[in-house]
């Protein structure tokens, strides 16, 4: 686990990160044996291992699991049943996880030792980014954060969203320090209203805005959603500004005043809003979300408001574990590779072969795991973890791609998801292709001025053959331009994305007839917010809410079809002996 130090002594931060990566094989040993001593006699151990605590047995008797493995458990905690089931120390709290399981978050077990190691790793990688990117400390930051209401399980164990357990672990006593770094006020970010509170984070940032040095949001999808709301808002706020007075709706913020709506009413009423953030907070140093993984789409968005600021990815981590930070902050987006902190848990890599699908490849076949200390560099790995709080040889389905070594702490770049998104006949389309071939077609849209917001995609069998639907959101660089996008243009990006599709894929369109041609149907604006709003329904956080890649449930198909605008289908029939893709890494 890491030591205690100093969080606010950057010397003291940087001395920890060199140890824990110049010693990263020897500490996941310890880490390792600490896990399997302390909860030798939960019920889960017990049934694999038999008290026979070391490595070579763990490794051969104890299987790699899914959260469906181990749902039963955490079934039995929730209803009541002593957290000794599966770890020694009590479950202060369930963190729902963003994945879903039967349509609802995961619940992710986590104890209070934990959530303290959690607040020690942040510490860790917030002295890079002052170190990497000059004039941090002449202003205060504007950090989008969004707080969702907790609930309870039957026996009484609170469920929280992992930003919203940090949010509310801050000590009363310390929300001083806070209001020093941050320019709205704590009690603002922990409002459980997140139309109020991002609405309420705009005005304290916009009054304040010659005192900001930098933005961001968890991830690059919600500081997105803050721009757009921005967009739609801006003339509301800016009155609010002007009369010192807040909107009669917003009831959990207190009232803020000043007089700067002339210079955001020139710059938000402009007819483009390129580079807008730079334009309304003009000594911001940076743009902080995560840009990895499924955020790669948003990047050139965020490009184009950000006006040519740094976008800094900090971290990696996931509700069931936090894994590695950016040692190199203002390392270009493509390029951003973490370094794994060796003492958050136990760390093991399950071998993936590059384009799986086209080797034939099923990882859950005579699975290559290895240690830490071996991945090789340029080979992907499932990532595998074992955890204090009682998680044992948990899949945790994200692909990462070794990059390099941080003294002995490998580094990596986060490739995305091991998920099909599209299936049909023998053919499966996994979010990372599919990410890559549509990235491919967007290139088609700049000539034209056109921008993708968002996009989804769904198996569409009412039709024979049955077909591949990818539905996308479109905007312009300059605002309240029509988006009329030409036929010809999105005719040919139907055929560039099923030219960058695997060939098994391209075979059964080509050879076989037996998938019909991919057709892509352009949505109004305003559509993926409404899907983002029927996932939130149902207990996600706009904090850590991820586009899904593909959707099947009938509430999501219907908010797609109804705000269907134009509908294009591919006109030509891709070749299957080569593939062609345009990105990746």
């Amino acid at each position: 686990m890491l030591p205690r130090f100093d969080p606010t002594n950057p010397l003291a931060c940087m001395s920890v990160l060199e140890d824990v990566t110049s010693n990263a094989k020897q500490i996941q040993d310890s880490v390792l044996e600490a896990i399997l001593s302390r909860n030798a006699q939960t019920e889960y151990l017990r049934g694999f291992l038999n008290g026979n605590l070391d490595k070579e047995s763990f490794k051969k008797n104890l299987p790699i699991v899914t959260y469906e493995d181990y749902r039963s458990y955490i079934d039995r905690i929730a209803d009541g049943e002593s957290s000794n089931l599966i770890c020694d120390r009590p479950i202060s709290l369930f963190l729902a996880s963003t994945g879903t399981s039967g349509g609802f978050p995961k619940l992710i077990p986590l104890t209070a030792e934990d959530m303290e190691q959690r607040i020690l790793f942040a510490s860790l990688y917030a002295p890079l980014v002052f170190k990497h990117i000059g004039g941090l400390t002449e202003g205060k930051s504007l950090m989008f954060y969004f707080v969702t209401r907790e609930s309870e399980t039957a026996s009484g164990l609170i469920v929280r969203f992992m930003l919203t357990c940090v949010l509310k672990s801050v000590n009363p006593s310390n929300i001083f320090l806070w209001d020093r770094v941050q320019v709205s006020p704590h009690e603002i970010s922990t409002c459980v209203d997140t139309t109020q509170a991002m609405y309420c984070q705009l005005l304290c940032g916009l009054v304040q805005r010659e005192n900001v040095a930098r933005l961001g949001a968890p991830f690059a999808s919600s500081f997105l959603k803050v721009i757009n709301f921005l967009e739609d808002h801006w003339t509301e706020l800016c009155s609010n500004i002007r009369t010192g007075r807040v909107s009669d709706w917003i009831t959990d913020a207190q009232c803020v005043s000043g007089s700067l709506t002339s210079v955001i009413e020139q710059e938000c009423s402009k007819t483009s809003w390129e580079g807008i953030v730079k334009r309304l907070w003009p000594k911001a140093k940076c743009i902080e979300a995560v840009v990895t993984g499924s955020m790669v789409q948003y990047i050139p968005l965020l490009e184009f408001y950000g006006g040519g600021l740094p976008l800094i990815s900090s971290w990696y981590g996931s509700s069931e574990c936090f894994i590695g930070i950016n040692v190199d902050p203002l390392s270009k987006p493509c390029d951003v590779s973490y370094t794994i902190v060796p003492s958050m848990a136990y760390f093991e890599f399950l071998e993936v072969e590059k384009n799986h699908q086209e080797a034939g490849h099923n990882p859950t076949k005579n699975p290559v795991v290895v240690d830490l200390a071996d991945v090789k560099i340029g080979h992907d790995y499932e990532l595998i973890i074992t955890t204090f709080s009682g998680l044992y040889r948990y899949r945790l389905g994200d692909v990462l791609r070794v990059t390099g070594f941080y003294n002995n702490a490998p580094q990596f770049y986060f490739v995305g998801r091991q998920k099909v998104v599209l299936s049909m006949d023998i053919d499966k389309t996994y979010e990372e292709d599919l990410h890559k071939a549509v990235t491919s077609a967007t290139h088609l849209l700049e000539p034209h001025d056109l921008m993708l917001i968002d996009f989804t995609s769904r198996v569409d069998s009412s039709t024979f053959p049955g077909h591949y639907v990818i539905y996308w959101e479109l905007g312009r660089k300059l605002k309240d331009a029509k988006v009329e996008p030409q036929r010809h243009v999105l005719e040919e990006c139907c055929f560039t994305i099923e030219k960058s599709l695997n060939s098994v894929y391209r075979k059964l369109r080509k050879n076989d007839g037996t998938i019909g041609p991919l057709e892509i149907k352009v949505v109004r604006r305003g559509a993926f917010d409404e899907l983002m709003n029927l996932y939130l329904s149902r207990g996600s956080s706009v904090s850590q809410y991820k586009t899904p890649r593909s959707v099947s449930s009938e509430e999501a198909f219907k908010i797609l079809e109804e705000a269907v605008v134009s509908e294009f289908l591919s006109t030509k029939t891709p070749s299957w002996e080569a593939r062609e893709m345009h990105s990746g890494r």
